[in-house]
């Protein structure tokens, strides 16, 4: 992988890692359509790096008011049993979060071997695109606006997200959508979709970090700047996504979706 290579990679992880429309169906296919053979997973890990940090940067004032409000309130009433007990009462959105990632990590341990040999599988990410666009236009159907999100919608948007670890099903769109068919509002749905995402890529980065199988012979230059492209991009993307929601309007995703996954079955 060249310098260009690593660019062109960071620029599509930054556009389609927040667009409902799976960055890892695209890395998969851009891969093959640039030769490129390895699947270079610790390259992707690292690009995921660079599209947390835009996450962060989108979301700061959120996570800035979990820690004044949820998480500082706990750690400050730990020596206090009354205090503790009031702070992890006020901590909902901190432990809802946390409850959420539990069926994502069960999920990712318990299938992530046969997961990853789909990213050598073009045909396959078509198929999954094609699912992806499929849920993502039964969203305009969504009528119910709740504000709040309750313990059982959590935990199921946690499930989403874990299968959405398939290559090809994209993360966003499924747990946003699975939000929305649960009555959730479009900006709960994002927003929690969004800040779940934040502990997932730092699980999955440490647990791929630490594995003894994974190649690493990821050359620097190429990864850095992909990953500075995938930080930038990303966070223009997330801005944008963002919008589109607001209007209601993530189904129109769909037909990117339905024509990308049958150019994959057809032609690649």
């Amino acid at each position: 992988m060249d310098t260009a290579q690593g660019i062109i990679l960071g620029l599509i992880q930054g556009l389609t890692e927040f667009l409902p429309i799976s960055s890892s169906a695209h890395l998969v296919i851009v891969q093959h359509l640039l030769g490129l053979k390895e699947p270079m997973l610790l390259f992707y890990i690292i690009l995921h790096l660079g599209t947390l940090g835009a996450v962060i940067a989108v979301f700061w004032p959120d996570l800035k008011k979990l820690w004044q409000e949820e998480l500082l309130p706990v750690v400050e009433g730990f020596n206090s049993n009354p205090g503790f007990r009031s702070a992890l009462c006020r901590a909902r959105m901190t432990i809802l979060i946390l409850l959420a990632t539990i069926p994502t990590g069960l999920i990712g341990y318990l299938f992530k071997k046969p997961l990853e040999s789909l990213f050598t599988s073009p045909h396959a990410v078509g198929f999954a695109l094609c699912l992806t666009g499929t849920l993502l236009w039964f969203t305009k159907y969504c009528k119910k606006k709740d504000g709040t999100i309750k313990t059982y919608q959590a935990l199921l948007i946690g499930l989403a997200q874990g299968i959405a670890i398939t290559p090809g099903i994209s993360r966003s769109g499924t747990t946003i959508a699975t939000g929305l068919f649960l009555g959730l509002s479009g900006e709960l749905a994002a927003r929690f979709s969004f800040l779940l995402s934040i502990p997932a890529i730092l699980s999955a980065v440490s647990l791929e970090l630490s594995s003894s199988t994974i190649s690493t012979h990821t050359p620097f230059l190429p990864t850095l700047l992909g990953t500075l492209t995938a930080a930038l991009m990303g966070y223009l993307a997330l801005r944008y996504l963002l919008k589109v929601i607001s209007h209601g309007k993530l189904y129109h995703f769909s037909y990117y979706c339905w024509l990308l996954g049958a150019l994959a079955l057809v032609l690649l």
